[in-house]
């Protein structure tokens, strides 16, 4: 993953990941956990915004769909 934002990268919060990526919160959490079995190394890491709040990149969602869509095409 490509970790240099643009100017024009957004801050997704959770509410816009969700519906970005069509996955539940919970997913998204877990996918991102190391001991879980749904862990995905490739999923974009969120970047902390305060002290209890995060939110990921857009471009590196987006890069992580079009990842997904190029994995379906290979298949």
């Amino acid at each position: 993953m490509n970790t240099t934002s643009t100017l024009k990268d957004m801050v997704l919060r959770i509410k816009e990941l969700t519906q970005q990526t069509g996955l539940a919160r919970s997913t998204i959490y877990e996918k991102l956990k190391a001991s879980s079995k749904h862990y995905d190394p490739t999923f974009p890491k969120p970047i902390r915004l305060g002290t209890a709040s995060v939110g990921w990149l857009s471009s590196e969602v987006d890069q992580w769909i079009a990842s997904r869509a190029q994995m379906r095409v290979a298949a």
